[in-house]
């Protein structure tokens, strides 16, 4: 199973924009679903966005669409969120998550998952 490795994250002023990186440590994305999940207190983990590294393009939450763009780097074996017109209510910790399934949107489809890392934006 490969693991994740999480960079990226802060603190940003509503309407600002914010990019976090996945990177593979231990093998390569080639034959995975790489996703974002996000959890703020008190709620549950949500689905953000996800690729499937080989072939297709990301899908996204109704939540983020039109102002999220998930990208693979591909000569890095990275996954970039590029998270923009970001608003208060998407404030909370971030987890990249890479799965063996296809279309994978469910917390129980991934099994390798990083450490998080906190996302604030302010009003």
């Amino acid at each position: 199973q490969v693991q994740v490795v999480e960079s990226g994250g802060g603190l940003v002023q509503a309407g600002g924009s914010l990019r976090l990186s996945c990177a593979a440590s231990g093998g390569t994305f080639s034959t995975y679903t790489v996703a974002w999940f996000r959890q703020a207190p008190g709620k549950e983990r949500e689905f953000v966005a996800a690729i499937y590294w080989s072939v297709g393009g990301p899908y996204y939450a109704d939540s983020v669409k039109g102002r999220f763009n998930l990208f693979r780097a591909s000569g890095q074996n990275t996954v970039n969120l590029q998270m923009n017109s970001l608003q208060p209510e998407d404030t909370a910790v971030y987890y990249c998550a890479a799965g063996r399934n296809y279309y994978a949107k469910r917390v129980a489809d991934f099994g390798s998952w990083g450490q998080g890392t906190q996302v604030t934006v302010s009003s």
